[in-house]
């Protein structure tokens, strides 16, 4: 699984609406809305890298009301709450 950190600047009026556009893409997994320097942050995830494009650049760039986007490709994932979840599949409590 690739996952890719999508940093978005969008027209000040539009941005509910363009979160909302954007999570509506296939391959986003979810859209922060945050303060500092970007306006929205999504977070893709696809199974090939051929797909990165597809998602990125073909659907979410060309979301109304997007004007920038910057993409970080993540190498490895350090999280407790991912590890947590993984090791417990199909395991109760």
């Amino acid at each position: 699984m690739l996952t890719a950190i999508v940093l978005i600047d969008a027209e000040a009026g539009k941005i509910p609406e363009v979160a909302a556009a954007i999570t509506e893409v296939p391959g986003v997994s979810e859209v922060y809305s945050v303060t500092g320097e970007v306006d929205l942050i999504a977070m893709v995830r696809v199974r090939e890298h051929d797909q990165l494009a597809d998602v990125i650049a073909d659907r979410v760039s060309k979301v109304d009301g997007v004007l920038r986007t910057q993409t970080y490709i993540a190498f490895r994932t350090y999280s407790k709450h991912d590890l947590e979840e993984a090791f417990a599949l199909g395991l109760e409590d």
